[in-house]
């Protein structure tokens, strides 16, 4: 078994049980697993083109399931958001916008794109994607001075909190089963959720604020979908001035299939 190219060591007894025992908890909740499974046909293919272009592992991609589910509107005890599961303070150091009206960490593509400039940095300090992993979760402090205190220097022989303990195991549990949908799951590739057909558009608020039913209605949408493309989007209005939002392609007004979008920068 690999992850990021680098081995798992499974002839290891306490870390192969680990594993399992996350492996087997995962395959607990077939319903749960199978919408996730769905869910991964919509979310992925965004972020699997994303790694490549910045030289990335795809396996990267597995992190997402434990951290959100794929899901944009996660949130943690900690305060965490999105589908990366970015805090406040992370996510301002890695330029992702939280204002009154917006919220970018729950924005599938620049949440990525600050995840990917942040687990670059975690790797260049580990060269390790285990360790790297690991200060994603807790922090790089905690991991060095895990490191420092046992004087080790590999994840899988430091013995760390509960959480950064079964986190990457986790991770290695969900490629197993999620890579394999058909093995694990009964499911094929043209059962997984496909993804929305979607188009960024500017659209400019003259007055002091507009309702996003209106504006939905502008592009031939309604107000859940909109609010659904665009979970950045804290309220339900949107404030006087310039924005970019997501519409569904198939509903541009007066667009016939397959034309260009006449609402587009």
């Amino acid at each position: 078994m690999l992850f990021a190219g680098q081995p798992v060591p499974l002839d290891n007894w306490q870390v192969r049980e680990r594993i399992e025992y996350e492996f087997y908890q995962f395959l607990g909740d077939e319903g749960e697993n199978i919408i996730l499974a769905k869910r991964t046909g919509r979310c992925f293919p965004l972020v699997e083109r994303m790694l490549a272009e910045a030289g990335m592992p795809d396996d990267l991609k597995y992190v997402l399931l434990v951290e959100s589910k794929c899901l944009p509107a996660a949130t943690s005890s900690a305060k965490a958001a999105g589908p990366w599961q970015f805090t406040s303070s992370t996510g301002r150091h890695f330029d992702l916008e939280r204002t009154y009206w917006k919220d970018e960490r729950r924005d599938l593509e620049r949440s990525t794109e600050a995840a990917i400039k942040y687990l670059k940095v975690l790797h260049n300090l580990f060269d390790d994607w285990y360790l790297a992993l690991a200060a994603y979760n807790a922090g790089e402090k905690r991991i060095r001075m895990a490191l420092r205190d046992q004087k080790v220097a590999d994840y899988w022989k430091v013995r760390f909190n509960s959480e950064t303990m079964r986190y990457i195991p986790r991770i290695l549990a969900v490629k197993e089963i999620f890579s394999q949908p058909e093995k694990f799951l009964g499911l094929a590739k043209e059962d997984l959720y496909t993804p929305v057909d979607t188009e960024k558009v500017t659209v400019k608020i003259a007055g002091q604020r507009q309702h996003l039913s209106s504006l939905a209605a502008e592009f031939g949408s309604y107000f859940l979908e909109l609010k659904l493309l665009n979970p950045e989007i804290r309220k339900d209005f949107l404030p006087g001035g310039t924005h970019e939002i997501r519409v569904p392609r198939q509903s541009i007004p007066g667009c016939p299939e397959g034309c260009d979008n006449p609402h587009a920068p």
